[in-house]
């Protein structure tokens, strides 16, 4: 994928535009906006052309967004000044439409009206042209989006709350026993979310992380991470996993007997290939950072080793020892405390005007030491 971000072929420009808040909804000021990777996948026109109907054109972008209550309706519960985060799914209950059976149950994050109601169409805030994203100095939002933060939470930290609850919902639905052993393939920020996500539920698994530059390593060991490896081969891979390597004489060999769990925060016919085989029998394969098309696959260890596969969409809400949470809030407590290791998480912030220094430093990892890149609204 390309690393450098070429501003003239963009779509992406800043502007004056009029603001208006749609009624019953709160006007909020900005802080921190996150830049994710789906951004940077739509920017470099690798996000998938399906998914194109759970969009409209223009947005603004940004919906990892900590800010403050600018201007709420008379009588609401929210006052000027409140500190939040914002949910930024688009589901039912915002649409004003009557809740699909997902929506129903819990499972918000797999609504079926993305594209129906009040709204234009859109997944998240920031991909619709209604519900204006974060990154600007205004934007609106509806009051069932809102999470109020602690007064323990600084800004850096609460502008980490959605890539981590992007992580805490997949981790939760599979989480391994403590004599598993777990790849965590790609060390982004999803990836070092995945490994502190798992050391602060106290999980005992062997956790073997793939990361692509020497400081993610570093960052990876920090959260707890038991091995790490930068780009190994499939060789490299199988001895740290304790897998036996049967070499092949084409397409690079195959493993036997390697891990229990296979986090992919990757999403590239690499990593989706190493987790087909790195996995042992029975093994669990869960796809978190996003992929559209991938190149050829060898899919034989799906059937040859009857793997379970299975995907994950943002947050909604998840069982935690046995009891219903919702996922966006739990992340807002557990970045409320202090063994929650954020130290190097959050790498780079810029004020908006400098925009375009963001979304390189995003793009080229390698030269920035990049992992999370904010756009700070609260510089002049």
């Amino acid at each position: 994928m390309p690393n450098h971000f070429f501003s003239t072929v963009t779509p992406l420009q800043l502007r004056e535009m009029i603001f208006k808040c749609p009624s019953g909804w709160i006007t909020l000021k900005p802080g921190l906006c996150g830049i994710c990777g789906s951004d940077l996948n739509l920017l470099r026109g690798s996000e998938s052309l399906l998914l194109e109907p759970y969009a409209s054109f223009p947005f603004i972008l940004g919906h990892e967004i900590v800010g403050e209550i600018f201007d709420s309706p008379s009588g609401s519960e929210w006052h000027n000044g409140d500190r939040v985060v914002i949910e930024p799914l688009l589901p039912c209950d915002i649409r004003g439409v009557e809740r699909c059976s997902f929506c129903a149950t819990g499972n918000y994050n797999l609504c079926e009206n993305f594209t129906a109601g009040s709204l234009p169409p859109g997944i998240l805030t920031g991909y619709t042209k209604e519900a204006g994203g974060g990154a600007a100095q205004l934007m609106a939002c509806h009051p069932k989006q809102l999470i109020r933060l602690p007064k323990v939470i600084s800004d850096e930290k609460a502008v980490l709350t959605d890539s981590l609850a992007s992580a805490l919902q997949p981790v939760l639905n599979n989480f391994p026993g403590d004599k598993s052993t777990v790849v965590i393939y790609g060390a982004g920020i999803t990836g070092q979310h995945v490994i502190r996500i798992l050391r602060y539920f106290d999980s005992k698994a062997t956790l073997v992380v793939v990361a692509r530059y020497d400081f993610q390593k570093e960052l990876a060991l920090a959260g707890g991470a038991d091995k790490v490896l930068t780009c190994p081969n499939r060789q490299a891979l199988g001895s740290a996993i304790n897998a036996r390597f049967l070499p092949s004489t084409f397409d690079g060999g195959n493993l036997e007997g390697g891990a229990h769990f296979f986090f992919d925060c990757a999403g590239t016919t690499k990593s989706i290939q190493e987790g087909l085989l790195a996995l042992r029998g029975k093994g669990q394969y869960v796809m978190i950072g996003t992929a559209a098309k991938v190149g050829p696959l060898d899919i034989s260890s799906l059937w040859f080793r009857e793997l379970q596969i299975t995907g994950s969409s943002c947050y909604g809400n998840t069982k935690l020892n046995g009891q219903s949470i919702h996922t966006y809030s739990k992340a807002v407590e557990i970045l409320s405390h202090e063994h929650y290791n954020t130290a190097g998480l959050l790498s780079h912030t810029f004020s908006l005007d400098k925009y375009k220094d963001a979304f390189s430093a995003a793009f080229n990892k390698d030269r920035y030491r990049s992992v999370k890149i904010a756009l700070d609204m609260r510089t002049p």
